[in-house]
């Protein structure tokens, strides 16, 4: 268990060498409507809202994922979708993969690990948004879903920034993976290569969504059933 929340902290080092920085928090809205920084909102609460965003999310990006796979990929391409995977522009984090992994990281490591996927996607779900407007039949459905997700998912970063302060009462490894990814995005494709790419994009997006669900969901199961999460 040292052994792999060691590793872990050594990902974390050489993927972050010059960008360990505090977060500080946004505001956010309690039951009353006023400002603050979440002083009255509870640990418990606040892990709760958390995970019924990222339930929402996941759940609207297979929406997504399939609106768009019935309007615009061909069929004998949909197969493809298995092996985007392989391309994903979060496979190089240190993201846990296997259930043993999983179970056995920290509660840190958990929390970190959904930051890191939120805000590795935060970039690329605004490039989604602009390729998604110059398709010429795009249904307004897709565009909205597609945007919906990508407010929300800037959401889902401020609760769990706030989660990590109130929970692990420190500051906050961040890091932007998704400069780098969007690089690939400058030149322009012929449209099935475009299509191909978005289709992939949107694949990888609703894996990661459920992984971020994964994760927040076993930390709940943690905070109130600890020898019992599967």
């Amino acid at each position: 268990l040292n052994l792999i929340n060691v590793q872990w902290s050594v990902w974390a080092v050489l993927l972050w060498p010059s960008l360990l920085i505090v977060c500080i928090p946004l505001d956010c809205k309690d039951e009353q409507g006023s400002l603050s920084r979440c002083p009255s909102i509870t640990q418990e609460k606040l892990l709760d809202r958390v995970i019924q965003h990222a339930e929402l999310i996941y759940r609207v990006s297979e929406e997504s994922c399939t609106l768009f796979e019935e309007m615009f990929v061909p069929f004998p391409l949909r197969l493809q979708r298995n092996q985007a995977g392989s391309a994903c522009i979060t496979k190089a984090l240190p993201i846990p993969s296997s259930k043993s992994e999983i179970q056995q990281i920290s509660d840190k490591w958990l929390l970190h690990s959904v930051l890191m996927l939120v805000q590795s996607w935060i970039e690329p779900l605004v490039y989604l948004q602009t390729t998604l407007d110059r398709y010429d039949d795009a249904p307004d459905m897709l565009l909205n879903k597609t945007k919906w997700v990508s407010d929300k998912l800037i959401s889902l970063e401020q609760g769990v920034v706030v989660l990590i302060k109130k929970m692990l009462d420190e500051g906050i490894l961040t890091t932007n993976h998704s400069e780098q990814s969007l690089l690939q995005y400058d030149v322009q494709p012929e449209m099935l290569e475009s299509v191909m790419r978005d289709y992939a994009l949107l694949s990888c997006f609703k894996k990661d969504a459920h992984k971020m669900e994964t994760f927040l969901k076993l930390l709940k199961c943690r905070q109130t059933d600890k020898y019992n999460c599967a």
